[in-house]
C-alpha cells in the first residue's frame, strides 16, 4: 500500500511537472525583442525557420556574427544560402557553418567552442520554443561563463492551451520534457561531482569544402 501510494505520489509531480514545462515553452513566444549581443547561435532543427530567424536578427544588427549550429555535412554554403533570405552580403561575411554537432549536447559544445574562439561572451540563441529549455541547459554546461539570452521561434501546434488532447502535440512535449529531465538530472550530477563542463580545445566553426 506504501509503495503504491509512492508511486500516485511520484506520478502526480510528473505529471505536474510536464504541465510546468509546457507553460514554460508557451511562455518563450512571441519572443521579446532582445538587446544587442556579441552574436547569434541558431540550432538547426526540422525547418529552415531557425536559421531565417537568425539571419533576420543579424540583419537588425542584434549581433556581429550568426552561427548555424548542427549543419549537415552535406550542404554546402551556397545551398545554404539559396534557401535563406536576407542580405547576401551579411551572409557571406558574417556567418559561420557548424558541422560537428548531431545532436543537442553537439550544439552546446560547438557553440561554446566558437564562442571561446571568438571572445564572445553575450550570445542570442535562436531554436524552437519546445527546444529551448533544453538547448539553454546544455549551453549553459558547456560555457557558464556566457550570457543566454533566448530568442525562441514558435512551433504553431503547441501554441494551444490543449495540446495535451492531440497525440502528435502530447507526444512532442512529453518527450521534450523526458528530455529535458534527463539533461537536468546529468547536469545536477555534474555540479555536485564538480566537474564544470566546458573544453580544453577551442575549436572554430568549420567551412564547407
Amino acid at each position: 500500500m506504501k509503495f503504491l501510494t509512492l508511486v500516485s505520489i511520484l506520478a502526480l509531480i510528473w505529471v505536474i511537472g510536464l504541465f510546468a514545462f509546457a507553460d514554460r515553452v508557451r511562455s518563450l513566444t512571441p519572443a521579446a525583442e532582445p538587446a544587442r549581443a556579441d552574436a547569434i547561435v541558431a540550432l538547426t532543427g526540422p525547418s529552415a525557420e531557425r536559421v531565417n530567424t537568425a539571419i533576420r536578427l543579424l540583419e537588425q544588427d542584434k549581433g556581429d556574427r550568426v552561427l548555424i549550429s548542427g549543419v549537415n555535412r552535406e550542404v554546402r554554403r551556397q545551398e545554404l544560402r539559396a534557401l535563406t533570405p536576407g542580405s547576401s552580403r551579411l551572409f557571406n561575411c558574417c556567418v559561420d557553418l557548424g558541422f560537428e554537432a548531431e545532436d543537442t549536447i553537439g550544439n552546446a559544445q560547438e557553440i561554446s567552442n566558437w564562442a571561446r574562439s571568438k571572445g564572445y561572451d553575450d550570445l542570442i540563441v535562436v531554436t524552437s520554443d519546445y527546444h529551448m529549455p533544453r538547448a539553454l541547459l546544455e549551453i549553459r554546461g558547456m560555457a557558464p561563463d556566457v550570457k543566454l539570452t533566448p530568442y525562441a521561434v514558435q512551433t504553431p501546434s503547441l501554441d494551444d492551451s490543449r495540446w495535451w488532447r492531440a497525440a502528435v502535440t502530447a507526444r512532442r512535449m512529453t518527450l521534450e520534457y523526458l528530455k529535458y529531465l534527463a539533461v537536468l538530472g546529468r547536469e545536477g550530477v555534474r555540479r555536485i561531482s564538480g566537474d564544470q563542463g566546458g573544453s580544453a580545445e577551442p575549436v572554430a566553426a568549420q567551412e564547407p569544402a
